[in-house]
This record gives structure tokens, C-alpha cells and sequence, in this order.
């Protein structure tokens, strides 16, 4: 059954949470529960174990972490701390973000809740440090978990809860082996709880190794509506859309705006044309150091930074609250990204803007995205940047990514059904 199909309640407290918890999510500003966190919730407070089909921007991080930090705060927990939550994340910006919620709501509960975070691109002996005398909760990415557990710094025999959230990115990311190794070392009696806003054969495989007579929940719309993001296509030559950009963030008084390329060499490409033109401009890529990725992200938020070009790997899991403008300067090659990518706007009940620039080598390509979709959006023509290209036979016959699975989701598939 869908989210959509059941009754939402219109408080936290109908869903079966502590009156702390409740007033946690109070003071942290969730208001009424989404479709995702309401048909979540009570099931994982039960223990059982979830499949989650949960879009970005539909408040899943809150469906998972309040019910499980309810479980935990049930429990009498020992002198000595024991790992009882592990929630394996694909970013270094999504770990931040999820241990981020976690302290903060678990600062509410009775007795004092420690969390670590571990991931990647910095110094591994400050993570280390931070977990002498044990942590009820690690929000961690799979490779630098590893890490810390062949440096004996953690254990894992006593988690009760997993969670694999962004489960399809986990596994686009290259972290199947990686995932393997962290799975064995975990008892086998544990809570289950797997979210993923797409569902490749990997994934669905991975699911049916991991899950035991789980809830299945899925939030089939889009956690913003078709009227709370704007759509435009505009039409423009390949050479042209830096320009165009310049002019249509001055021109709409854009204060901030998310922009998403196909390459790290566009990444910066792009950001170095912006700031030559006086636009204050940053890439956001892999290739950045964890440090330069913080930093760069925390003046994007602040305002300090006007426009962010980013690579979709670059910008996995990060969370801008009111970002107004999202550009598809490159397209994205798969539907379910172009979902993913204008989902960063229009959040918690705001409306947003999402423009796609519309090249004639790539309409076709735009054509399926939209037929993916289940809707058309009209081609717009901006007056000095009219296109003059005509499309090539071969790119008529552009594709996109479909569900398909491909050649390496197949292989692991298989290899996750070889690991039940």
C-alpha cells in the first residue's frame, strides 16, 4: 500500500512516540507528519523490519530516526556504551546531515545520547578519539567504517538496528563489496530498515537478503507538487548556456541557485566562467577535499556563495532549506536524477523554480526524461539566446537511462543473491 493511501494523523504523537520524542520534533520544526514518516513510524516502533520508498525531500531522515531513537530510549542501556543503531549512508554530506538530526533530537531524551559520524576525506584519529567509551548511534559511509573497525576502535556484535538509507546510491557508488563486509560483521538478529527512492534489480535483491516479513511502504508523488516547482525548457545552443545563465540569474535576481553538470571538469568550467563575469560562484565535486566540500557548502547556505555548480555525485545527500532555483545546465542521464535534482527545491511546503537547458542534441533525450515523468513541459525561447543548431540524425535517436537493469546491475544482483 502506498503512504498516500492511509490516513495521515496531524501530530507525532498519534504515531505512537515518547512525549519527549514529541517534543523534539516540536522544537526541531516538524509540524504534521509527512506520508512517509506517518506510515514509518509506528511500524519500526513495533520492530519491524521496513522497505521504504521515500523521495528526497519527503522528511525520511525524520521517518527513521525519531521511532528509533524511541526504541533506544525504552531500553535501560549499560554503563559501558554499546553500538545498538548503525545507519550506513553513500555521502560524507549525507552522514553529516542524518548524525545532525539524530543529536539533535536525541538531546530531549532522559538519559544523554552519544553519536558519532564517520566518514571519509579527513583525519581518521579524531573520529577514532570520539568513540572512546563506546556511542549508542554511528552514522557512518561504508569504506571509512571499515576503517575504524580494523583499527579495533568499534564493534558491531551488539547493533540492533540497521539502516541503509539512499540504498540505491550505496550501490551506485561502488560500496557493494564494502556493504558485504559490513553486513557479516553484524548479529543476525537485528531490526531492518532499508530506504531507497528507486528500485534496481541490486537493490530489490539486496532487500530480499536482508529484509524479514517487512512493512512495505512507498510515497508514490513526489514530496513537493507539481505546482509547488516550476518548470522551464528552454531552448539554447550548447555554446550559448553559460551566458544564458549569467543573464537569467541577474535577470530573476536569483540569490542562490543550485547548478547541476554532467562532469567535474564542467564543474569548475563553469563556476570559473560565473566568477570571471562577477558572480560569486563555487564548484562542488569528488575531487574536493572533505574540508573545501564543508566549506564550501556552509557559504552556499549561508549566502555567501550565489551559485553552486555541482556534479550529481558531488551533491548526493546535501540539504539546502529554501533554495529557489535549481538548473539543469547539463540534462541528467537517468528520470529517476531528474527527480532527484529539481526535488532540492520546493521543500517543506515552499515553491521553487527548476530549469532544464534544452540543446537540439539533447531534446530528444529531454523527450524521454519527459515521458518518464508522465508530463510534457513547454520549450521556452529567450530573446539574445535563440538556438540555431539543428539536431543530428544521431541524436534523435538520444536515450535515457531506463529501468532496465544494465550490465552492472545485473552482476550485483547476482552477487547479492550469491551472498543470502
Amino acid at each position: 500500500m502506498s503512504a498516500e493511501e492511509r490516513s495521515v494523523p496531524d501530530s507525532f504523537a498519534a504515531l505512537g512516540l515518547s512525549p519527549r520524542l514529541v517534543r523534539a520534533a516540536d522544537e526541531l520544526g516538524f509540524e504534521i507528519p509527512t506520508p512517509i514518516q506517518a506510515a514509518a513510524m509506528p511500524p519500526i516502533i513495533e520492530g519491524r523490519d521496513l522497505l521504504g520508498s521515500a523521495a528526497t525531500g519527503s522528511g525520511k531522515t525524520a521517518a527513521f530516526v525519531f521511532p528509533m531513537l524511541h526504541r533506544i530510549d525504552a531500553r535501560v542501556r549499560p554503563a559501558l556504551r554499546r553500538t545498538q543503531a548503525l545507519v550506513l549512508v553513500p555521502t560524507r554530506e549525507l552522514a553529516a546531515q542524518v548524525g545532525e538530526t539524530v543529536i539533535q533530537a536525541g538531546r530531549f531524551l532522559d538519559e544523554p545520547l552519544k553519536v558519532s559520524v564517520l566518514y571519509g576525506g579527513v583525519s581518521i584519529n579524531p573520529q577514532m578519539m570520539a568513540l572512546r567509551g563506546g556511542a549508542d548511534v554511528v552514522v557512518a559511509t561504508p569504506g571509512r567504517l571499515l576503517d575504524i573497525i580494523e583499527k579495533n576502535a568499534l564493534r558491531l556484535s551488539d547493533v540492533e538496528c540497521l539502516v541503509l538509507d539512499e540504498a540505491d546510491r550505496l550501490l551506485d557508488a561502488g560500496f557493494a563489496d564494502e556493504l558485504s563486509r559490513v553486513l557479516a560483521l553484524l548479529p543476525k538478529r537485528r531490526q531492518n530498515l532499508l530506504f531507497s527512492a528507486t528500485f534496481p534489480a541490486a537493490v530489490q535483491a539486496l532487500a530480499d537478503q536482508l529484509l524479514h516479513d517487512p512493512v512495505r511502504i512507498e510515497v508514490t508523488g513526489e514530496p513537493a507538487t507539481e505546482g509547488q516547482i516550476e518548470e522551464h525548457a528552454v531552448e539554447v545552443d550548447a555554446a550559448k548556456r553559460t551566458p544564458l545563465l549569467r543573464h537569467m540569474i541577474e535577470q530573476g535576481q536569483w540569490t542562490r541557485v543550485l547548478v547541476f553538470v554532467a562532469t567535474r571538469y564542467a564543474c569548475d568550467h563553469v563556476a570559473d566562467k560565473l566568477r570571471r563575469n562577477g558572480l560569486e560562484a563555487a564548484a562542488f565535486h569528488g575531487d574536493a577535499s572533505q574540508g573545501a566540500r564543508t566549506r564550501t557548502l556552509a557559504d552556499f547556505k549561508a549566502g555567501r556563495i550565489r551559485v553552486l555548480v555541482a556534479t550529481d555525485l558531488g551533491a548526493r545527500g546535501i540539504d539546502i532549506a529554501r533554495l529557489p532555483v535549481v538548473v539543469n545546465y547539463d540534462l541528467p542521464r537517468a528520470a529517476d536524477d531528474y527527480t532527484h535534482r529539481i526535488g532540492r527545491t520546493a521543500r517543506a511546503g515552499a515553491s521553487g523554480l527548476a530549469v532544464s537547458f534544452i540543446s537540439a542534441a539533447t531534446e530528444s533525450h529531454f523527450r524521454l526524461i519527459e515521458k518518464r515523468q508522465g508530463r510534457r513541459v513547454e520549450r521556452e525561447r529567450i530573446a539574445g539566446f535563440e538556438p540555431t543548431e539543428v539536431a543530428t540524425p544521431e541524436a534523435a535517436t538520444g536515450g535515457v537511462k531506463g529501468r532496465r537493469p544494465s550490465k552492472k546491475d545485473k552482476l550485483r544482483a547476482a552477487a547479492a543473491a550469491a551472498g543470502k
